[in-house]
């Protein structure tokens, strides 16, 4: 008996992938949960496995193909069936298996979503603004368009459920909702062609190669972050030379537990312990409810740069781990984030992002805050500065860390970043802090 190996969910809100190769052939047998396929997501690599056990007979996808979830992709022969039939050249390949309706998103330019069940209909579809004088005003009450702008939605895009296509606030509710929903699983509008570009070719040598589903989905991301996202960076420094002392006299200790004591992982103890100073910093803005969520957990994720691109490994409830925990679990997840290996739920449901180039160099820069989080912590290279003061008076050569804190403005204001990032540099001066305040 034929059976079909479809796409299963790649994650939240994340309907379609990119084949990355196949790791079967037709005539192959397989056991069930043997990874037959590599799919990569704008997030991470994933491996579908098979869900039966039995011969490949027909394989109806390739390396570079654009794959949804649901669709059909490999269909067995049943242990012990006869061989399906090969298909006809003139016919048609096999239909993929319909994939369930999806709820309507921010206005994409490419696919349509699939028709709905009639007994479940779909939202309608934001509606497409037309240009210049032709453009047909939509319905929408007075205080319905003021309660739009309000909170930042464009009322022209905004599908109406009443008559004619009338807009409500509960139809505007609910298409933030959606766009906040995209903004959580980093999945944002296409990429505009953005500004005409000339034919480079007149001036010399060029090459082109397509963008990975995961740079495309980072740009994706990063645009949208960056232009809803009302961003202020605020910037101090740190003296780091008693912790840098710390951190080598501990450092075999980690190691003899599986880690690697970086101040990374340092940092990562410290953050946890001004989130919960902080609740502001580790939460996200509601939109649709206007409503402010605080989270009660404290899930922190990394940034790593990988040869595929920029991916986030979250550490979950580092508020309840050790330093040394923290340390072995970060050189775990940079290792499989580094291989393709990381799974998604491994690089979901974060609520605060530490970004560090230390390791590259440079000092200051202005990290893009990853929503829907609210802030993230950017940090730069040391370096050996003259410092003057103390209790002698004396200059002396002290190792600075340099900081750089972006945040949401409409959640936080300019003395709340000074407070939280004064709060942190205390906390690396004088870790005991921790234990104090923390």
């Amino acid at each position: 008996m034929a059976h079909e190996i479809k796409i299963p969910e790649l994650g939240e809100n994340i309907k379609e992938g990119d084949v990355v190769r196949l790791l079967v052939k037709t005539g192959d047998p397989v056991v069930k949960d043997q990874p037959v396929v590599e799919i990569e997501t704008g997030k991470a690599s994933v491996e579908v496995p098979s869900t039966a056990a039995g011969t490949v007979a027909q394989i109806n996808i390739k390396a570079g193909d654009k794959v949804k979830v649901g669709q059909t992709i490999i269909v067995l022969d049943g242990e012990g069936s006869a061989p399906a039939p090969e298909p006809k050249a003139e016919k048609a390949a096999e239909k993929p298996a319909p994939v369930p309706a999806a709820k309507p998103e921010a206005a994409t330019p490419e696919a349509k979503p699939p028709p709905a069940p009639a007994a479940a209909p779909a939202a309608p579809e934001p509606r497409a603004a037309a240009p210049g004088k032709d453009r047909i005003p939509v319905a929408a009450a007075p205080s319905v368009r003021l309660f739009a702008r309000e909170i930042g939605i464009d009322i022209d895009q905004t599908p109406g459920s009443g008559p004619q296509g009338r807009i409500s606030i509960d139809d505007v509710k609910a298409f933030a909702k959606q766009l906040n929903t995209r903004r959580a699983a980093g999945v944002g509008p296409e990429l505009s062609a953005g500004i005409p570009l000339p034919d480079f070719a007149k001036w010399g040598e060029t090459q082109r190669e397509a963008m990975s589903t995961i740079r495309r989905k980072t740009a994706e991301h990063m645009a949208l972050c960056w232009t809803t996202i009302p961003h202020v960076t605020q910037h101090d420094s740190a003296n780091i030379t008693e912790l840098e002392a710390l951190r080598k006299r501990f450092a075999p200790r980690a190691e003899a537990a599986g880690g690697k004591l970086t101040l990374t992982a340092i940092l990562l103890k410290i953050l946890a312990a001004a989130l919960k100073v902080f609740p502001k910093f580790n939460a996200s803005i509601d939109l649709a409810n206007n409503e402010v969520v605080y989270k009660k957990y404290f899930n922190i994720g990394v940034a790593v740069d990988t040869p595929r691109g920029l991916l986030v490994p979250v550490l979950r409830d580092a508020d309840r781990k050790n330093i040394i925990q923290l340390a072995g679990e970060l050189n775990q997840l940079a290792g499989l984030a580094r291989d393709g290996k990381i799974t998604m739920d491994q690089i979901t449901g974060g609520s605060f992002t530490l970004t560090n180039l230390g390791g590259i160099g440079g000092s200051f820069f202005t990290p893009i805050i990853n929503g829907p989080e609210v802030a993230i912590l950017g940090v730069g290279r040391g370096k050996l500065e003259p410092t003057c003061g103390g209790k002698d008076g004396l200059c002396q050569p002290r190792l600075m860390l340099p900081l750089s804190l972006s945040y949401d403005h409409r959640l936080i204001d300019g003395a709340d970043g000074a407070r939280f990032l004064k709060w942190v540099v205390e906390a690396i001066e004088e870790p005991l802090m921790i234990s104090l305040e923390g």
